[in-house]
């Protein structure tokens, strides 16, 4: 790769003024003296709980072997990422979560943290290594006993067997329960028969089912005996030696994407295929050779959830990979920021450093804060993964708990990295649009992270159901007045004071001017009860109006819900808001250097301010801030921006990304040297004097 394409070893950074020296936009001298932060305890904090996994997987991914390489046909990128995942192999770099047993580590907090990291190489080659050893191993391991391990888990963990997970079907996507492919057991064969009886029952968007899989875990309705004990999975071969399909399957490839062309994505289908009963993956329901069914978890729905449940990590994951996605995206486009100068102060000075635009920090900071609490909000949320995989933590209730932080942050980070990779490449103009500068490319290939492992709205939908059990639980036996009580608790603030809570509340006048209440913005604890009670008072509201439901016909009692499930994912989403927020204070709260724990509270602050912001009308229409501190809001917001314009750099360079990840010529440091080399000239010119006057000025002259 060309060297313009890499990072120079000495990148633009805020310890100086930045961008080629020249003066930038007005701040005190107060600001310009505060301390910096210490950028490598801030990677330290950033890397969290598995850093050295990280930093272990980014030195592998150094390797140009590892890189995605724009311009290929979708042919030679998939035969280019199944090359890459055989080096993964080659380097011990997939195989962490697996049993010791196999030669795994046992690790599935590292598993993650490396995983993750893949993303700064390739999307396609993290989500094909996914598929493999996330998905399709996952699922021999999590669901399948020893005599699948013994016979399956070293050909899938050295890719001597590639696989696909055949769940997703063209007609069932989120709704995994309801998918049309059968596998009927026959006691005289003891086999069972695996049938795609409708076209929108094929298996679809299915990873190494195109080109490379030889295997797939299929999810199937089971049905021995006449009673169909609901969905489990099937290991089933699906190509011989030559790679061509075994008889009874068929499949198609499905083509361009819009994003991830390096795998290679297909359809399956199954006409009668048999498969050995013993292929049943049944540590959580088994079929005796005469056809009897049994489980020990008695009721269908739990059995159900639980087989599922032992999947999740496919959300974890994705939550991580969103999450540094955005921080790879805002690393290129804050440097390119912080060098390149358009349009001058309107005195004749230098043309200006976009990040001194304060349009231009309002498009880029406040997703930074958002970026940073959502890789704490995940390390948190690996922790808890690892503590209910590893054991250490791994009860009904963990799990349950387990699911629901997945379902709530997975669609929050994901649609941040959209949001954030867009903006980035508007905020480079042209220099974004370029391939070369990868924007365009982390686009196109996370665009479906918003859907897969779960569309982003269903899954907090799920969210929302475990708020209204909690709350339910929270005032079982509860009569109406108890909860017209509570709920009036809920809007104390409106009731007794027009203009907000007490604390909350104030007008201008009780703190002499509109800028002296803009300098003391909100608190943390101020933050605190301002998103909390939001969740608070929506989840209230919802439940109040689906109360009645429970004495209403199955059809009315639907009805009721899907008039009220837009409020209810979007309390979820004030859920998932909070826990990140919580997840960003936390980190905050762990800092002792002094200069670090002040930018990174303005930081926190931002994150949280900007979260009152976007749902201001809520706040106004519920009375929980005045106007007056309403139209506060924004301008301590402009001002955060302003603080931290000077610490931007050090920011994103505390990702920890080096020249390699990075891999964006506007990043590299070349737009520097063309800034210095232009400024160079117009001097030298001017000294020189022959440089040409304006025509306003000659006009003048005359």
């Amino acid at each position: 790769m060309a060297d313009a394409a890499v990072r120079s070893t000495k990148p633009a950074t805020s310890k100086r003024t930045p961008a080629g020296g020249a003066p930038t936009a007005a701040h005190t001298a107060a600001e310009a003296s505060e301390p910096r932060i210490d950028v490598d305890q801030v990677t330290d904090l950033l890397l969290g709980t598995w850093a050295d996994t990280r930093r272990e997987a980014r030195e592998m991914i150094k390797d140009p072997a590892f890189w995605r390489v724009d311009g290929q046909s979708m042919a030679e990128h998939r035969e280019r990422v199944l090359s890459q995942l055989h080096l993964l192999v080659d380097q011990g770099g997939v195989h962490r979560a697996f049993p010791k047993a196999y030669g795994g580590a046992e690790d599935n907090g590292a598993n993650i943290a490396g995983f993750v990291e893949l993303v700064a190489a390739d999307p396609s080659l993290q989500i094909k290594a996914g598929v493999q050893w996330g998905l399709f191993g996952s699922a021999v391991l999590q669901l399948g006993t020893k005599e699948h391990h013994d016979k399956w888990l070293p050909g899938i963990m050295s890719l001597e067997i590639p696989g696909a997970f055949a769940m997703t079907e063209t007609g069932h996507g989120s709704d995994v329960a309801a998918v049309g492919t059968t596998a009927t057991y026959d006691p005289e064969t003891e086999e069972f028969v695996i049938h795609t009886p409708f076209r929108a029952a094929w298996k679809d968007y299915l990873g190494n089912a195109a080109l490379h899989g030889v295997a797939a875990t299929v999810f199937a309705q089971l049905i021995t005996n006449g009673v169909n004990h609901g969905v489990h999975c099937f290991y089933v071969p699906l190509r011989d030696e030559h790679g061509l399909f075994l008889p009874g399957i068929g499949g198609e490839d499905d083509g361009l994407k819009g994003g991830l062309n390096g795998i290679d994505n297909g359809r399956l289908h199954f006409d009668q295929v048999r498969v050995p009963r013993t292929n049943l993956l049944n540590k959580y329901g088994d079929v005796a050779a005469d056809g009897t069914y049994s489980s020990k978890i008695s009721s269908p729905g739990r059995r159900f959830f639980t087989m599922l449940g032992t999947l999740v990590q496919g959300r974890v994951s994705l939550d991580g990979s969103a999450s540094w996605a955005s921080a790879l995206g805002l690393d290129i486009a804050i440097t390119y920021a912080n060098q390149r100068r358009q349009f001058d102060s309107g005195a004749g000075t230098d043309e200006v450093v976009l990040l001194d635009y304060g349009k231009h920090q309002r498009r880029l900071l406040p997703r930074l804060a958002t970026t940073y609490a959502s890789i704490f909000a995940h390390d948190e949320f690996l922790q808890k993964f690892d503590a209910v995989f590893s054991g250490k933590a791994d009860t009904d209730g963990d799990r349950e708990d387990l699911e629901t932080l997945a379902a709530a942050l997975k669609p929050l980070s994901t649609w941040h990295a959209l949001d954030t990779l867009q903006e980035a490449r508007e905020a480079c103009g042209g220099s974004g649009f370029l391939a070369e500068n990868r924007l365009v490319g982390l686009r196109a290939d996370l665009d479906i992270y918003a859907t897969f492992e779960g569309d982003n709205n269903v899954l907090l939908q799920l969210v929302g159901k475990r708020l209204l059990s909690d709350f339910a639980k929270q005032f079982k036996g509860a009569d109406a007045a108890t909860l017209a009580k509570f709920a009036v608790g809920q809007t104390a603030g409106r009731v007794f004071h027009g203009a907000g809570l007490r604390q909350l509340g104030q007008t201008v006048s009780d703190f002499g001017s509109t800028a002296r209440a803009v300098e003391r913005g909100l608190r943390a604890d101020q933050q605190h009860e301002l998103l909390a009670g939001r969740v608070q008072q929506m989840v209230t509201d919802v439940a109040g109006r689906l109360r009645p439901a429970s004495k209403l016909s199955p059809t009315e009692a639907a009805a009721i819900f899907n008039a009220n499930q837009s409020e209810l994912i979007e309390a979820a989403r004030a859920h998932a808001e909070l826990l990140q927020w919580e997840a960003f204070t936390d980190a905050v709260d762990r800092i002792e250097h002094e200069g670090t724990k002040r930018v990174l509270t303005w930081l926190r602050d931002l994150f949280g301010l900007g979260l009152i912001e976007k749902h201001l009308a809520w706040y106004l229409i519920n009375g929980r801030l005045s106007a007056q501190r309403a139209g506060a809001v924004s301008s301590y917001i402009d001002r955060l921006c302003l603080r931290l314009r000077p610490h931007a750099q050090d920011l994103v360079d505390a990702f920890g990304y080096e020249p390699e990840h990075v891999r964006a010529s506007i990043a590299s440091g070349a737009e520097q040297q063309r800034q210095d080399e232009a400024r160079e000239y117009y001097r030298a010119l001017t000294e020189s004097g022959n440089a040409p006057i304006s025509e306003k000025l000659a006009n003048k002259q005359k």
